[in-house]
């Protein structure tokens, strides 16, 4: 049977047998060092009872024979006294190495630890990083970086799946009242022999609800996109969007006023700019005649803001709020159109939470809206400046 030890118990006997091969060559060193020292010279001394040297006893014929046995002695002696010095030795080599093995190896328990309680819901937790910086500290910041790409991934998959679910849910529910009209009109038209102007109504009621369904599914793959947040970001600077978006909207005969400081942000700079395109649109459609749209870029407390306000028709606070919502529908001007497909704002704020940002709506009293939209800072380690 194959006995398995642990990586601790196989640092230990690592030690212990170094300590142990060292012990053996240094023993035998002195061993050879200490027999030709004593096989060169040899002295005998006879001391009386009070310490004073006394006379010499009889010795043997054969000085060679005496030397030999002297030699001898000594020698055993050593090997005796090395024996029990190398054996407290080596077990205090074991026990040190023991724990020193398990002292090294506990970032590595560590680590293990971690993994176990990891799992898809918990994610969040790390591998504490030790100090000094060594390999055991390298490892663990590797592993670190890998649940950090792991948790990454696994949201943005999270997002993209919402993100279906709702294009999904949103779809078979607006999609519902373009196909009831259209089957009506086919069930009303064709009920009898209709003549040719009938037929030409029922042609333009078809048009008009494909049209109506056209703009719905745009608008829905649009807010999908829009909520999965993806594509390379890079850094964006909401001033420069917010200026190259007026140059080539429609004001009609409003008074734009725009106060625009630099205010980064690290984002999709596509979806940032169709962000910053609906809130102009929805800015200057939902405005009366001779209205005003005020516009401003900046930093706050660290973070990137982006301004923008109009007059317009009056809005509760409570239908601002529901103007975030996907197809929502009102009485008052502001809140219904017949053109749009009533995601303007939805994917405004869809945008805006793709990129970790956080979006405000406020009615104003004497009309219209303003909403004030909050970024993270620019992230320096990002790529460059788009030109």
């Amino acid at each position: 049977m194959r006995l398995h030890l642990t990586a601790r118990a196989r640092l230990t006997v690592l030690y212990t047998g170094m300590v142990l091969a060292a012990g053996i060559v240094l023993t035998a060193l002195t061993y050879l060092l200490l027999r030709r020292a004593v096989g060169r010279r040899l002295a005998v001394v006879i001391f009386n009872v009070d310490g004073t040297p006394g006379p010499l006893p009889p010795l043997p014929n054969d000085n060679h024979q005496v030397s030999q046995k002297l030699q001898q002695a000594t020698l055993d002696a050593f090997l005796n006294q090395a024996a029990i010095a190398l054996t407290v030795v080596i077990v205090l080599a074991a026990v040190l190495g023991w724990l020193v093995a398990g002292r090294v190896l506990r970032p590595i328990r560590s680590i293990s630890a971690t993994a176990q309680r990891l799992s898809l819901e918990n994610l969040s937790e790390r591998v504490p990083v030790t100090t000094p910086a060594d390999e055991l500290t390298t490892l663990a910041g590797t592993v670190n970086g890998m649940l950090d790409r792991i948790q990454q991934g696994i949201a943005e998959r999270d997002l993209v799946l919402h993100s279906q679910r709702m294009f999904t849910a949103n779809a078979a529910h607006e999609l519902r009242t373009p196909l009831t009209t259209m089957r009506t009109a086919i069930d009303v038209t064709l009920d009898g022999r209709p003549d040719s102007d009938e037929l030409l109504t029922m042609t333009r009621d078809i048009k008009a609800a494909v049209e109506h369904s056209q703009r719905t599914l745009d608008g829905l793959l649009e807010l999908a996109r829009s909520q999965a947040g993806s594509g390379p970001r890079h850094l964006v600077d909401l001033a420069d969007v917010v200026t190259t978006v007026l140059e080539t909207a429609p004001v009609r005969d409003l008074t734009v006023r725009s106060d625009l400081l630099p205010a980064p942000i690290t984002g999709v700079p596509v979806l940032i700019e169709r962000m910053v395109g609906n809130l102009v649109d929805n800015a200057i459609a939902y405005n009366q005649p001779g209205g005003r749209v005020e516009i401003a870029t900046g930093r706050e407390d660290g973070l990137a803001v982006l301004r923008i306000g109009n007059s317009g028709a009056v809005v509760t606070p409570d239908q601002a709020q529901l103007l975030l919502e996907p197809f929502v529908r009102g009485d008052g001007a502001r809140l219904h159109t017949d053109a749009g497909a009533g995601l303007g704002l939805s994917i405004v704020q869809a945008i805006v939470t793709a990129h970790d940002g956080e979006i405000t709506v406020t009615a104003r009293p004497a009309g219209g809206l303003d909403i004030t939209i909050r970024f993270p800072p620019a992230e320096h380690r990002t790529a460059a400046r788009l030109p």
